[in-house]
């Protein structure tokens, strides 16, 4: 069995929104940032979907904001781990 394309994890587009609000793609590298979303989504517990509109129409507000609210402490502990680790390109 193929799994469709479309099939992706909802706290991908989350993670991705918050890294670029907070501009940490200014901040460090592509490999960092690849580390840091793997560490992030690990944390977070998946929601698989096809299209994003049907997490629009059927998310309630609240549970959306509990999602970003898990999106946000976990961008924050897992860059909390990499900033204890030295890395050879210095991120």
């Amino acid at each position: 069995m193929k799994f469709d394309d479309d099939i992706h994890n909802y706290y991908e587009r989350l993670v991705a929104d918050r890294i670029e609000e907070l501009e940490l793609e200014k901040q460090h590298s592509q490999e960092f940032l690849a580390d840091l979303s793997c560490l992030v989504l690990n944390q977070l517990p998946p929601r698989y979907i096809r299209h994003e509109v049907d997490m629009a129409f059927f998310l309630p507000p609240s549970k959306r904001l509990d999602m970003e609210m898990q999106v946000h402490k976990a961008i924050a502990e897992a860059l909390e781990f990499l900033k204890g680790r030295k890395r050879p390109d210095g991120d």
